[in-house]
């Protein structure tokens, strides 16, 4: 499943191409399951509206959006297209003349010529229309956001948890958008055993954590995160992080530490890497 870099890198990809231009168009298809919002809803919804800004906002890639005017009611934020990718989803900027690919389920045709269009092979991506209100209400996702929290409310997330320091960063309603790869990765910076109690790691372990996970996030986007299974950007680019994975999916090769053979157990229904010398 594309984790926070991943749909980071996806966002900024898809704005490049698309922020500024109106919706013309709207196909959909007939499967239920991408669907939050009503097809005949968000049929009728999207067409007409200019793409102000895309965004990440935890996992999911929100799509800002005005209803048309001159001035200062043409910039105004009128509602919001939210697109989670699943496990297998891509947002592709396409030319109109190419063919869609299969297992496509929305084409938006746009003012510039080209198309966005979601493609989802498994079908467990999502996609909703939200109108926002006179007082702005939108979408927000659960839990922090890991680029930008203080010391102390990263800290003050574990305090007296007894579940595994490992299940609690997958855990979304505490962290936004960190998954298996970039906990495994941050845990072997950071020099923490995944079963490690969350609840009784100290400050200061939970500190380097925390600039750990921040470096990891930040150079996997730099990279255009990992390509591990069907990742591509809005262009149908791979990313290279996984060049530099230190112990996800690498076991039983020697770390790139220690050179003691890498680990792997069932942590929080993950696959869990880790080195079992270098990390405490």
């Amino acid at each position: 499943m594309p984790e926070l870099p991943e749909v980071e890198t996806v966002a900024n990809s898809v704005d490049a191409r698309v922020r500024g231009q109106r919706i013309k168009a709207v196909w959909l298809s007939q499967y239920k399951e991408p669907f939050k919002t009503s097809r005949a809803e968000m049929a009728e919804a999207l067409p007409g509206l200019r793409i102000e800004k895309v965004r990440r906002e935890g996992k999911h890639i929100v799509f800002d959006l005005s209803g048309g005017g001159a001035g200062k009611a043409f910039r105004r934020i009128k509602a919001q297209w939210v697109v989670h990718l699943g496990m297998t989803g891509r947002l592709l900027a396409s030319p109109a003349e190419l063919p869609a690919p299969k297992h496509t389920h929305a084409a938006l045709s746009l003012s510039g010529g080209g198309e966005l269009r979601f493609v989802d092979a498994r079908r467990f991506g999502r996609l909703a229309f939200y109108p926002m209100g006179e007082a702005g209400e939108g979408f927000h996702g659960l839990g922090q956001e890991r680029l930008t929290s203080s010391e102390n409310d990263f800290v003050a997330l574990f305090s007296g948890r007894t579940l595994s320091i490992k299940a609690a960063l997958l855990n979304q309603s505490l962290l936004h958008g960190v998954g298996n790869i970039y906990a495994d990765e941050s845990l072997f910076r950071a020099g923490i055993l995944p079963t490690r109690a969350a609840g009784r790691i100290s400050r200061a372990r939970l500190l380097r954590l925390r600039s750990a996970l921040q470096q990891v996030l930040r150079q996997a986007i730099a990279q255009g995160g990992s390509s591990v299974s069907d990742y591509v950007d809005a262009n149908g680019a791979m990313g290279f992080f996984q060049l530099e994975h230190r112990v996800y999916m690498r076991t039983g090769q020697p770390c790139m530490v220690c050179g003691k053979p890498v680990r792997r157990i069932v942590l929080a229904g993950r696959g869990t890497h880790f080195c079992g010398h270098c990390q405490r």
